[in-house]
């Protein structure tokens, strides 16, 4: 039997590199402030599980509600039924319905007691999926979001966000949309979009 001679060879480039699994985002990654977190997210990806379907987009545009002191942000009312899960440790889905008719999906940031979360605004479809999310309504009704997600566990297997896209954002800050009632806190540069994105919804810098 033939010895292999030894030597330098390019042993890497003859062997298949296996793809890394998607880093499915950990707790620690959401409990930080909303600040910080929204612009964090964009790029993400959001997954919904449904049976054996399974829903995927890129986020490419966030609003920070920052606290109980940035009117408006839901927990400026106090805490309250509706409000108790932005009173939760980060890294839960805070889900509401606007209207009567449209579910938001909001992911809660921060430590317990501190309610702080950040609005899910828009996405890119991905997998061939053909669906229109420039917008939070749009958005959620397309992920067949509905109110008994609220409160689910962003780290668990049916709801969650990875880290796979690879892509850079380009990341621009402006106002928050619809809150012209928040008085100074209507001026705060807390919504965060990719600019590089044809799905983020209007209005742009």
């Amino acid at each position: 039997m033939k010895k292999i001679p030894r030597g330098n060879y390019p042993i890497v480039s003859e062997v298949k590199q296996m793809a890394k699994a998607p880093k499915k985002l950990n707790r620690a990654f959401y409990q930080r402030p909303a600040l910080e977190l929204a612009p964090d997210l964009l790029g993400k990806i959001l997954v919904h599980r449904l049976g054996k379907r399974q829903y995927r987009a890129r986020i490419v545009e966030t609003e920070a509600y920052v606290g109980e002191h940035d009117l408006a942000c839901h927990a400026s009312k106090g805490r309250t039924r509706r409000t108790e899960i932005m009173f939760g440790a980060g890294g839960q889905a805070y889900i509401y319905l606007i209207y009567g008719m449209y579910t938001m999906l909001n992911v809660v940031a921060s430590n317990e007691g501190d309610a702080q979360a950040v609005l899910i605004r828009a996405g890119e479809p991905l997998d061939g999926w053909r669906a229109d999310l420039s917008g939070p309504g749009k958005l959620a009704r397309a992920f067949e979001l509905t109110l008994a997600e609220n409160g689910l566990d962003l780290t668990g297997d049916k709801l969650y966000l990875v880290d796979e896209s690879g892509q850079r954002p380009r990341i621009v800050a402006s106002k928050r949309v619809g809150v012209d009632y928040a008085k100074e806190w209507k001026e705060a540069l807390l919504r965060f979009y990719d600019a590089n994105s044809d799905a983020v919804s209007n209005p742009r810098s």
